[in-house]
């Protein structure tokens, strides 16, 4: 799956563990309704966030993670979590200025050579 849209935030690198590490990165859609979308990537993937500022435009490459955990009482939840692996900058559209369609070749406005107005037409009108 893949989210398209701004670069809101991208927060600094948590170490959540001795070996887990993770950094969030929020994305605003292009949508009649702008949606902001928080993505989560973690341990080697954190790095990705590096060349990309606040304000670009991106393509974000993402897995749904959902999980379930029973509380102590033995409640169940259910957690879902936006995962990061790839991101892509993308580049602004640049206005198109308006062209007008080509010109035909010259030999599309010379009369006919061979134009008979004696040859009989058949037409009704």
């Amino acid at each position: 799956m893949e989210v398209t849209g701004r670069i809101k935030v991208i927060n600094a690198e948590q170490q959540v563990s001795a070996s887990f590490k993770k950094r969030e990165l929020v994305v605003t859609t292009d949508e009649q309704y702008p949606q902001h979308i928080m993505i989560e990537f973690t341990q080697d993937k954190t790095e990705l966030l590096n060349q990309y500022k606040p304000g670009d435009q991106v393509k974000v490459s993402i897995n749904l993670r959902g999980r379930e955990w029973v509380s102590p009482q033995g409640e169940t939840r259910y957690f879902n979590t936006i995962q990061g692996w790839r991101v892509e900058r993308l580049q602004a559209e640049q206005p198109v200025a308006q062209q007008a369609p080509p010109m035909p070749a010259a030999q599309t406005f010379e009369p006919a050579a061979n134009f008979n107005e004696e040859e009989h037409d058949d037409l009704p009108f």
